[in-house]
């Protein structure tokens, strides 16, 4: 069950995150799961010190793994652009 739910708010998180940086119309379903798992680890790494994936689904959890990937498509658009949108 875990992994489902990782995929679920995964797509959820790194669509918000897709939104926020207005990067949705270039990236899809299975990008934004990626986005949404990688900037979780992310944002746990920077704000929760590596154990957010110990906690349970909490709203602090959830906007920290938000900004986390919103984090991870700022550094993706400075690096294939130059610059944050």
């Amino acid at each position: 069950m875990g992994i489902i739910l990782w995929l679920i708010i995964g797509g959820v998180i790194g669509w918000l995150a897709s939104i926020i940086m207005r990067t949705d119309a270039q990236q899809g379903i299975f990008l934004n799961i990626i986005v949404g798992i990688i900037g979780a680890f992310i944002g746990g790494l920077i704000f929760a010190g590596g154990s957010i994936n110990n906690a349970g689904l909490s709203l602090y959890s959830f906007l920290v793994s938000l900004l986390g990937a919103v984090v991870l498509l700022a550094i993706v658009n400075l690096v294939r652009r130059g610059r944050v949108r």
